[in-house]
Formats: C-alpha cells, sequence, structure tokens
C-alpha cells in the first residue's frame, strides 16, 4: 500500500510539473541565411519563459548568449527549446555565433 501511494504522489508530481511548462509564455526565434527573425524579442520581465529556436538553414547555426550563459548549437531543419529563468528588466544581447556579421539580436524584458 505504502508503494502504490509513493506511485500516486510521484505521478501528482509529474502532472503538477507538466503543467507548469504548458503555462510558461513560449517565444519563437526562426534563423535562417545567417540572419534572425525577429532581431528583437520582447518577454515579460520576472517570468520564466521557453525560447523555441528554428534553424532554416542551408547551414549550422548557433544560438549564444554570453550575458545569459545560453547556448544551443542546431543542424539546418532543427527546432530545439531553452529554457530561461525570470530576468530582471533590461536588454540581453544573443548572436549567432556562425555568422556574427549580420545574426545579432537582443531579447529586452519588460515590465
Amino acid at each position: 500500500m505504502k508503494h502504490a501511494l509513493h506511485s500516486v504522489v510521484f505521478g501528482l508530481f509529474l502532472a503538477s510539473t507538466a503543467a507548469l511548462a504548458d503555462d510558461m509564455p513560449t517565444i519563437k526565434l526562426l534563423m535562417k541565411d545567417g540572419r534572425l527573425y525577429p532581431e528583437t524579442l520582447e518577454v515579460p520581465a520576472h517570468t520564466r519563459f521557453r525560447l523555441a529556436v528554428k534553424n532554416e538553414g542551408p547551414g549550422a547555426a548557433e544560438f549564444e548568449s554570453l550575458e545569459l550563459r545560453k547556448e544551443l548549437v542546431m543542424a539546418p531543419g532543427i527546432t530545439r527549446n531553452l529554457v530561461f529563468h525570470p530576468m530582471k528588466p533590461g536588454t540581453y544581447k544573443f548572436f549567432d555565433d556562425f555568422h556574427p556579421a549580420t545574426g545579432q539580436g537582443q531579447i529586452v524584458a519588460k515590465e
């Protein structure tokens, strides 16, 4: 009986964790031909969010932000998610490390 109770509690924990992840705002970023679309991403300050990054190619792309300590390398045709912790209001730079001259962007966290 004790094992069954632990299974139920663990199941409820997983369900609540999934529900929290589903409530998280998702912001989309497209990387294509060494460019970022859009170049400026507006997000709510003090809110955890998911960034869905899609690389439409033709080559590899790398989302990188030194100040946010995030890095993600993707082959063409791949979409991946990054989860960001709540940010203070401000502007945070990111770039495509394979195309630094043309792949510059920023995340603006607003109140």
